[in-house]
């Protein structure tokens, strides 16, 4: 199979949701020029309680902003081609932060007509706030159209098809119902789909151990796994290198899998023609006179 690309119904979708982050991103950057204008550039006494909850609400409507924008990420991913393209966008949320707090922490520090003790109060609950939306908006699993083709392919070759099980509560999904990680979850929230809409749901990559479940006669008791496994990981699958089909797997699990036997090389020496059977006489017998 070629390269996964996200389809017009997904990126119609994960607009709505980028339309969402950033119209949250400019109420918090917003909220923060109305602070910096209306209180801390006047030479006013600041109110501190009024300056905290203003603080709380840029930090909320950053989070919220972030959150829609990891979602859009996982439902409408970017290639990993561009490493500083594809860093940005999944990193947006922190660099949003980054902006909707440090011009605001430097000017309550600088401030003139706030006594030590208020300096201390708001730039330490402003730190405090910006630290905390900043670490929850990273995105520390993002999810790549590169990652979503490889594990498409090693499910598909294992299955036949682009199905795979996961638990709501869970970070990896499995190719099939029966693994032991899936025993104990609730019927309820037992959940399966395609790799795609795995994703979407916040699940974060194919499990490592796909090779012992797929061969286990307890778990998915897949037939011919044996030789599938070996096939994904010998790069003997279209669209799937065996560079590629390893990052999908426990480098462990993957030393355990048994190679393809070596073809016989060739030798240089001149082949041998089968050694030929030589002629028999036959003696005509003289007549006797």
């Amino acid at each position: 199979e070629g390269n996964w690309v996200p389809s017009p119904e997904a990126k119609s979708k994960s607009l709505w949701f980028r339309i969402g982050a950033i119209v949250l991103w400019a109420v918090a950057i917003g909220l923060e020029i109305f602070v910096i204008v209306k209180y801390l550039l006047p030479s006013k006494p600041v109110n501190t309680w009024l300056i905290i909850g203003l603080i709380v609400a840029i930090g909320v409507a950053a989070l919220a902003g972030s959150f829609l924008w990891k979602k859009a990420n996982h439902i409408s991913p970017a290639s990993e081609k561009n490493k500083v393209a594809f860093w940005v966008q999944n990193q947006l949320g922190v660099i949003i932060t980054v902006i909707a707090f440090l011009p605001l922490i430097v000017l309550i520090f600088l401030d003139k007509d706030m006594d030590g003790k208020q300096k201390g109060i708001l730039g330490g609950v402003a730190i405090a706030v910006a630290v905390a939306v900043g670490l929850l908006s990273a995105d520390y699993h993002p999810v790549s159209q590169e990652q979503i083709t490889r594990e498409r392919n090693v499910v598909q070759e294992l299955t036949g098809q682009n199905e795979v099980w996961w638990s709501k509560s869970g970070e990896k999904f499995h190719v099939c119902k029966n693994v032991g990680a899936l025993r104990n979850t609730k019927p309820e929230n037992l959940r399966s789909g395609t790799v795609e809409k795995a994703h979407e749901d916040g699940i974060n990559e194919l499990t490592k151990q796909w090779v012992s479940e797929a061969r286990s006669p307890k778990q998915c008791n897949i037939p011919n796994a044996d030789a599938k496994i070996e096939a994904i990981l010998n790069g003997a699958v279209p669209g799937l290198s065996a560079d590629e089909a390893k990052k999908t797997v426990d480098e462990g699990e993957a030393a355990e899998v048994t190679q393809a036997p070596a073809s016989v090389p060739a030798t240089n020496a001149p082949a041998t023609s089968p050694a030929k059977k030589a002629p028999t006489h036959t003696r005509t017998p003289v007549p006797v006179g």
